[in-house]
């Protein structure tokens, strides 16, 4: 088992072998975890495995961002070392390519350490994606994979639902922001009507032209019969009202979906209504996102009475920016002094008038609801209540993520991940 120092020391000399000059933010990578590594022995930690933070988006260190040559050594350093030390590799906001893509496809094809590989928003295209995708029809130790924002097409999304039929061991994949169309989304929804191991997907921002919702009648009828799902991400899906009832109308009879994302689409006041009686009936969603639609008041009206009188398993709620106005507002305040469940609640961007900002102030002011569970935040001034925005939200560290302090996700914190899923 090779350590971090081995690890470094193999790195420097496969960059001389191959008589290029070794990558100065993999070497800051590699002498951070040193630094860390020695910390933890002194107070008597040790730490068998690492994730190989290496984002392209991080600024407080002067150096390019990888490019494929980078991702060349990496593999190779990692081929001819005994690691089982790195089981994560961060790669998100690189200049990676098809070329570099392929290079990792090939060293994930003999690898059985690591468990994930994260490529957001990269420069792959076809090949690269459909390299990727192939490793899956044999790899048994991957079990996430992120390659959201990498504009591969209906090719690349054909070549990894195509994957999904074979493999049995991955649990998270993300093919959002990808220029997919139709085609490639109904392929998923298909071979997920098999495919009950993969835990999580995120099928964000296709791009669709028509306005029947084909796909989210596909999904909605995948939902029906599948049973592996815990989370799906639908955001700028151009979902409607018609969407809306097909989702709630099929996952009556889903008992595994605990997360639905349906921010940013064009659901209104009766796709709100429709949802809030799925709430009545699954006891099983956990988080239901909905922000940045226009559900008004009607819409919000409706999921509250569902949560203070039928719905004791809903936990987070997302409704920024949904032109809710005073009644909807506090209507959704109210219903929190009765259900317990509910803990988080995301609503800046509707219309606070002096009565919705009295009551959520009177949440937090009671600590009914943390501070750091919404996204607002109440204050006074000449004793008159307003409310101004706080920067959290449920997805707020999947972009991005701290690099210092205390809000640095930890690699244990990344586990619970998996752990969540029921697998490890």
């Amino acid at each position: 088992m090779a350590t971090v120092h081995e690890l470094a020391e193999e790195y420097d000399r496969t960059c001389r072998e191959y008589g290029c000059v070794p990558s100065t933010f993999i070497v800051a990578a590699f002498n951070k975890e040193k630094d860390e590594t020695i910390l933890r022995k002194k107070h008597g930690e040790l730490r068998e495995n690492m994730n190989m933070r290496l984002r392209g988006n991080v600024h407080n260190l002067e150096h390019s961002k990888l490019t494929d040559h980078d991702v060349l050594m990496l593999c190779k350093t990692l081929e001819s070392s005994e690691n089982t030390y790195i089981n994560r590799l961060d790669l998100k906001y690189n200049k990676i390519t098809d070329e570099g893509a392929t290079t990792l496809a090939e060293f994930l094809k003999k690898n059985e350490v690591i468990k994930e590989v994260n490529l957001m928003d990269n420069d792959i295209e076809e090949d690269g994606a459909v390299a990727l995708a192939k490793v899956l029809h044999s790899n048994q130790t991957l079990l996430s994979l992120r390659m959201n924002g990498n504009k591969f097409g209906n090719k690349g999304g054909m070549a990894f639902a195509q994957a999904l039929q074979i493999n049995t061991t991955l649990l998270e994949l993300d093919v959002g922001e990808t220029d997919q169309k139709t085609e490639s989304l109904i392929a998923f929804a298909t071979a997920l009507r098999e495919n009950d191991t993969l835990k999580a997907l995120g099928m964000d921002s296709p791009l669709l032209f028509s306005v029947q919702e084909e796909t989210t009648d596909h999904f909605a009828r995948m939902l029906k019969v599948n049973r592996g799902l815990v989370e799906l991400h639908l955001q700028k899906s151009r979902v409607r009202d018609f969407g809306a009832t097909r989702l709630s109308e099929n996952l009556m009879e889903n008992m595994t979906l605990q997360y639905l994302d349906l921010r940013c689409n064009r659901i209104t006041r009766d796709g709100a209504k429709d949802l809030a009686k799925l709430l009545k009936m699954n006891g099983t969603l956990k988080v239901l996102d909905l922000g940045f639609n226009r559900i008004e008041d009607d819409g919000a009206i409706a999921l509250a009475e569902a949560l203070e009188t039928s719905n004791m398993s809903l936990t987070t709620l997302g409704l920024q920016s949904n032109q809710i106005g005073e009644k909807g507002l506090c209507a959704l305040a109210n219903c929190m002094k009765i259900n317990s469940s509910l803990t988080n609640i995301y609503v800046w961007g509707n219309q606070f008038e002096p009565k919705a900002c009295e009551d959520f102030a009177r949440l937090v002011n009671t600590m009914r609801l943390d501070p750091t569970a919404t996204d607002i935040q109440p204050y006074v001034v000449d004793e008159v209540t307003y409310v101004s925005e706080l920067s959290h939200g449920i997805r707020r560290n999947y972009f991005w993520e701290p690099c210092i302090g205390d809000s640095v996700p930890k690699d244990e914190e990344i586990d619970q991940r998996l752990v969540s899923f029921g697998v490890v």
